[in-house]
């Protein structure tokens, strides 16, 4: 018969020493969490108790018109306070950090900004504003926050008219140079709200392959896209209506695309095409 230690699962090591019980992980904490979120906006309910919880990768927020899908970014920004439930950023709730400790953890690219330009900022001057959490608004950016704003303007190409004027660009360029103010962040958390639009077809491409590389270096990346194609491209699908989850995991699930197809009526399919997920319209 098996001796007392050995039924509990402990095991003693050869020297004598004292033993030491071998345990499951626990898991990791997610860089943000929704629990029970409750949103109104003009006293009409848009969130309804949803739950989600959120970790490095790319996460895609799909769904209807007015289903809660930029409230619940907004709401994950900050930006938003919830009249009931709660939002946790790294284990700790959103609202115990001060403004410019959540700016340095979270970067944020809201639906309507690049048709909102004015003034006479440059390209540069847009992009340097992403280094804001970190600089306060008095420090003179160093060599680390310029290196930023570089990489930033690489990735969404950008450097050659970064002395332009923000007003003197196209819908199109000015939405890449609002995404590149969001990579100049270096957040570890990406929130994007349609960060397509605009955009002509090989520049969302770019957009898609960015988004993978940023999650597979470790970001927690969630864009809300209206462009079904592209979020099938994402790691993880969120599928909202009225507020609510109603699905939630891979692309490539069946129970995922069951769901996607039915919160939008029926109006398309899922298909593989050239090896890849794609939304296919019911004419």
């Amino acid at each position: 018969m098996a001796d007392a230690s050995a039924q509990a699962g402990v095991t003693r090591m050869a020297t004598g020493s004292e033993p030491s019980t071998f345990s499951t992980p626990p898991p990791p904490v997610a860089a943000l969490r929704v629990d029970g979120l409750h949103v109104q906006l003009g006293g009409l309910p848009v969130l309804r108790g949803l739950s989600l919880a959120l970790h490095p990768g790319w996460t895609a927020i799909v769904g209807p018109n007015g289903g809660g899908k930029s409230t619940l970014l907004r709401a994950l920004a900050g930006l938003l306070p919830p009249h009931a439930g709660q939002v946790w950023l790294e284990g700790r709730p959103l609202a115990a950090y001060s403004a410019r400790s959540r700016g340095q953890r979270i970067a944020w690219l809201a639906q309507q900004e690049a048709g909102e330009a004015r003034g006479e900022l440059t390209v540069r001057d847009v992009v340097q504003l992403g280094r804001l959490p970190h600089l306060g608004l008095f420090a003179a950016p160093g060599p680390l926050d310029d290196a930023a704003v570089d990489a930033a303007l690489a990735t969404t190409e950008c450097t050659d008219w970064q002395c332009r004027r923000l007003h003197e660009l196209s819908g199109g360029e000015r939405q890449r140079v609002l995404l590149a103010r969001a990579l100049a962040v270096e957040a570890p958390v990406l929130l994007l709200d349609e960060p397509t639009t605009h955009l002509d077809p090989p520049h969302q491409v770019a957009v898609v392959r960015l988004l993978k590389r940023l999650a597979k270096a470790g970001t927690t990346v969630v864009s809300v896209l209206h462009d079904l194609p592209l979020a099938l491209q994402a790691d993880r699908l969120v599928v909202i209506q009225d507020g609510r989850v109603r699905a939630d995991g891979s692309p490539r699930s069946t129970e995922v695309q069951g769901s996607l197809v039915t919160v939008f009526g029926g109006a398309l399919s899922i298909e593989r095409v050239g090896g890849r997920l794609t939304a296919v319209p019911r004419l």
